[in-house]
């Protein structure tokens, strides 16, 4: 777009790759700190507009940050341009509020202990100034509503206190005396007196009775639960989704999605269900999924087999049979005993405009064009300097690690997070060749170092690109240091309008821009 709706040519070339800087950190650690479990962040999501960051954590408590470096901005954003007013600013969040989402519960039937971790929080639609949003641990979901209520205080007292004797009558807001009353303000000591020593009538009467006046003086943050949606799964809830009706969202854990009507707690309908007669002859599992951003009637679901299916709410009530298949062939010969394990899908995403899905797998991303399904139009290398590990890996289960993927708004860029709490940040349009690696730290840039980017080839007709960064040693990660599994970016998002990422580095939230 060129400022007004027309649309314009593409550049001929690929975009200049971005320079990242720290913008902020919130929960930052001191050397030599010890993290709690319970603090570790365990989702982070934008909402639509960009303006509120919500992050939840192990402890089962969801923070909300707000943007503050807009609120000042008066007027849309053509006006802003026609006055020559600078737009791109530092990104700037503080904190907002914070909330106990779930608590530790046990399933007695069960014999099992169901932690209070949150998985996903998903923001729903704004409504009279409130915040609306959804948030889950393996079994629970649950709608809040999070509002500015204003603290009301009386603040006249019924009588002038000068009017009176020696008396002195007490608002119900700062009463001092102890003695205790009914509901209806009489005295279980006795019936009324008021000509009593604390208080006596002027002689010349009370020339006007004044009722008490109730003002607000102060707003606070309340967040109250709307609703709950619960035993809905027998297994742990992976991911949650919003349609863009509004009305409804979907639920999935390892072998069913469920779909819900945001005002109905107690009912919700099974639209996919893979779960075989036998268990013996279960061969996958549902790993991720996530409705279209534009289309109510479509959704993707993703497996531990590395495929991701397209589904249409429309052609059937169980939707058992998907619409499109994705899936990579794998190369012949190149199978081992961790190719079904690396191949499992941890996340994916749809792009703002549902033409594309964004994949992550152990080893790489994948950028799926959903017109066809034939393979993915890119793939990123993104684990491929861990291939001799694999061994390691398995020994110490990080190979089952679910790292998370996002695409920037505007499409042109995808990224996704590593060991040593690094992230990574892809170039997708064809030709490019940006392959970023940051450090979750006050200084990004400082493990980056310049590598020759190789031009992206070409597989026979298809025009699928492999993008590669790493080095080829075994014992260091991208830029030639060595790598720790301890510590790992499992959590990030982009803003949905600007080249802005946050990520989370154990109980750290670390925000950048570009």
């Amino acid at each position: 777009m060129n400022g007004g709706d027309e649309v314009v040519a593409a550049p001929a070339g690929p975009p200049q790759p971005l320079e990242w800087k720290f913008s902020q950190v919130f929960g930052e650690r001191t050397a030599g700190e010890e993290v709690q479990e319970v603090d570790i962040i365990s989702a982070i999501e934008f909402d639509k507009s960009g303006d509120h960051l919500a992050t939840g954590d192990r402890g089962g408590r969801v923070v909300l940050f707000e943007r503050t470096d807009t609120k000042d901005h008066h007027g849309s954003r053509r006006d802003l341009e026609r006055m020559d007013y600078s737009i791109s600013r530092h990104p700037e969040f503080r904190y907002k509020t914070e909330f106990q989402s779930h608590e530790p519960e046990f399933d007695y039937l069960k014999s099992l202990e169901i932690e209070e971790k949150i998985n996903k929080i998903k923001w729903c639609q704004t409504a009279n100034g409130a915040l609306f949003l959804l948030s889950t641990n393996d079994k629970t979901i649950k709608f809040w509503k999070v509002q500015e209520k204003k603290v009301k205080k009386v603040s006249d007292m019924n009588v002038d206190p000068k009017a009176m004797g020696n008396g002195s009558i007490a608002s119900s807001s700062n009463s001092s005396s102890s003695k205790s009353y009914l509901a209806n303000g009489v005295s279980p000591d006795g019936p009324y007196n008021y000509l009593n020593n604390d208080f006596s009538f002027p002689p010349e009467g009370v020339p006007s009775l004044r009722l008490p006046l109730v003002t607000s003086h102060e707003t606070s943050l309340v967040a109250r639960c709307r609703r709950v949606y619960a035993h809905a799964h027998d297994y742990h809830i992976n991911s949650i989704s919003n349609n863009s009706d509004g009305e409804t969202f979907i639920s999935a854990d390892d072998l069913r999605i469920n779909l819900w009507n945001l005002e109905i707690s107690n009912q919700s309908f099974n639209i996919v269900d893979v779960k075989p007669a036998n268990m013996e002859d279960l061969t996958e599992v549902i790993t991720s999924a996530e409705f279209h951003p534009t289309h109510c009637n479509t959704l993707a679901y993703s497996s531990s087999k590395g495929s991701i299916r397209l589904v249409d709410l429309r052609q059937s009530a169980l939707c058992d049979s998907h619409a499109k298949l994705f899936e990579e062939q794998e190369a012949p010969g190149s199978r081992s005993f961790f190719t079904e394990i690396i191949a499992s899908i941890s996340d994916i995403k749809f792009g703002k405009d549902g033409r594309y899905i964004l994949s992550r797998d152990y080893m790489t991303l994948k950028l799926w064009d959903i017109n066809m399904d034939s393979g993915p139009v890119a793939t990123f290398q993104v684990h491929e300097y861990l291939r001799p590990k694999l061994c390691d890996l398995y020994e110490n289960d990080s190979i089952f690690d679910k790292f998370e993927c996002c695409l920037s708004g505007d499409g042109l860029r995808v990224s996704t997070g590593s060991y040593s709490n690094l992230f990574r940040v892809f170039g997708c349009v064809p030709g490019s060749t940006e392959a970023m690696t940051l450090e979750a730290s006050k200084n990004p840039m400082r493990r980056q170092v310049p590598t020759p980017s190789r031009p992206s080839r070409s597989l026979g007709n298809s025009i699928t690109r492999v993008v590669r960064r790493g080095a080829e040693s075994a014992s260091v990660d991208a830029n030639g240091n060595s790598f720790d599994f301890t510590t790992k970016l499992l959590h990030l998002a982009w803003h949905p309008t600007e080249n802005s990422i946050a990520c989370a580095a154990a109980n750290s939230l670390y925000m950048y821009y570009a």
